[in-house]
């Protein structure tokens, strides 16, 4: 697997012409993973089971839903405890999990000072009760017609922008009071929009709704912030579009990531919340494929003429292509790919790396790889971005070995690494034998360095890693000396 690093690097490469100048902190801990609710699960059994086969597809992290309804202060219990199910089994499969708080659609809209408390308080309920849950987030398209109403006064004035920070700002206050340190996400916004009030569907683009959200936050005189970082879903205008598309007008996918930060500091720069410097979410990307006809059975309704769905291995290619620009976007600190799991309708979404009935589709493997490099610090060469290597665990083998004429050193990297293990003399630092590789992140390397007889005199091992994409400072361990016979 790890042969594929370097050679991965070059075809990402090709991408930096569209992707921005990243200082050091980019890509970094990024989170990555899928939008899935069907990890939610009642028995911790079947949670535990689900999660596991989510974790070895590669994905990281994973956003859930949870529903309030009108007249609801609280989730009910049987809710909490699929929240905790899901959030104990993500724990002990390294997932990070994201939930999203929402209503269903635009009929129960929170428009009333009562319905904005009662959401509040059902979110934070959340934050309280579910401790293991650090990142919760506020809505889901509310510049669309579909989620969100009005979008619009009747006399045309934008509506839902100013309607829709009154609710972040009162579900901010109130999941803060609840856990002070769970990240409240706003936003959640599609990336298209018409901006036509009188049009057959209003909806807001996302550059109006965010310069719209920032006025209405400066004109609020509200004096701290109303969400930890930003979301918005990245799609392209079709599942035939490749990510590296720029949209010149009002839409915002994921090589427009000049345009969205712009956007952010125009609208918040300069008061209590973060604009510019906002930490950004893609929370949701995906591409359909075309379903074969061994699986057509499986499905239902007719896919729609502009999804334009597209085979498994373009699929593959433009989930790799997406993370590699959104790993050297400086504020961007996480993709969540929509889904991991086909749903079953046609005219729903069917851009999960597995079919509705769980069996994989052929682009898993190379995603899988490629979430794998993203985790590791390699799917990209972003210029700036300088990673440093830390090993996790080392063994370096003992004088007991070395009297035997054996010489092993055993350890691990916390990103993919470039390593270099040596025998030396410790008086002079002589290299006596040695071996260099590549290995992936937290994989076991266990390094022989051959046979030899050694004489009297005094020996250690030294260990150097370097990071094989984004080379920052090496980093050196050196063995305790040890004296022969």
């Amino acid at each position: 697997m790890v042969r594929a690093l370097l050679g991965a690097s070059v075809a990402a490469g090709l991408l930096w012409s569209l992707a921005s100048v990243a200082p050091a902190t980019a890509g970094q801990g990024m989170a990555i993973g899928a939008v899935e609710d069907h990890l939610r699960a009642s028995s911790l059994v079947e949670a535990e089971a689900r999660m596991q086969v989510f974790r070895v597809s590669g994905f990281r992290a994973a956003r859930i839903t949870s529903y309030w309804e009108p007249g609801k202060a609280a989730p009910e219990e049987a809710e909490l405890a699929v929240l905790t199910e899901v959030a104990a089994a993500a724990r002990r499969n390294g997932v990070r999990v994201y939930v999203t708080v929402m209503h269903r659609g635009s009929p129960t809209t929170p428009l009333t000072e009562e319905a904005r408390a009662e959401f509040a308080s059902y979110a934070a309920t959340i934050a309280r009760e579910v401790p293991a849950i650090r990142d919760l987030i506020v809505g889901n398209e509310p510049n669309l017609n579909r989620f969100w109403l009005p979008q619009f006064e009747p006399d045309g004035a934008s509506a839902a922008p100013a309607a829709y920070l009154a609710l972040l700002a009162m579900t901010y206050d109130a999941v803060k009071a609840a856990a002070p340190s769970v990240r409240v996400y706003g936003g959640a916004v599609s990336p298209r929009g018409t901006d036509r009030p009188t049009g057959l569907r209003p909806t807001h683009s996302p550059t109006t709704f965010i310069r719209a959200l920032g006025a209405a936050y400066r004109a609020s005189g509200r004096t701290r912030p109303v969400m930890d970082a930003f979301s918005i879903h990245v799609y392209g205008d079709h599942s035939s579009q490749p990510p590296a598309t720029l949209h010149p007008g009002t839409s915002i996918g994921i090589a427009d990531y000049d345009k969205l930060v712009g956007l952010l500091g125009e609208a918040f720069d300069g008061t209590a919340q973060r604009g510019s410097t906002l930490p950004i979410l893609y929370g949701e990307y995906g591409v359909e494929t075309r379903i074969p006809p061994t699986k057509a059975s499986l499905y239902t309704g007719v896919e729609p003429p502009g999804t334009r769905p597209v085979d498994e291995e373009t699929q593959a290619a433009f989930y790799e292509q997406a993370l590699a620009l959104a790993y050297c976007q400086p504020t961007v600190e996480g993709i969540l790919f929509f889904l991991s799991r086909d749903e079953r309708a046609l005219e729903a979404w069917q851009s999960g790396v597995y079919y509705v009935d769980g069996t994989p589709k052929a682009s898993l493997p190379r995603v899988t790889r490629a979430l794998a490099r993203t985790a590791g610090g390699s799917i990209a060469r972003c210029p700036g971005l300088e990673l440093v290597v830390r090993p996790t665990f080392v063994r370096f083998g003992s004088r007991a070995e070395a009297r035997r004429g054996q010489f092993r050193v055993a350890f691990r990297c916390s990103l993919d690494c470039a390593y270099r293990v040596r025998l030396e003399r410790a008086t002079t630092g002589a290299t006596l034998l040695a071996r260099s590789g590549v290995a992936a992140a937290d994989e076991q390397v266990d390094v022989d360095l051959g046979w030899r007889q050694l004489g009297r005199g005094r020996y250690r091992y030294t260990l150097r890693l370097t990071h094989p994409v984004n080379p920052g400072r090496p980093t050196i361990r050196v063995g305790r000396p040890w004296r022969l016979p």
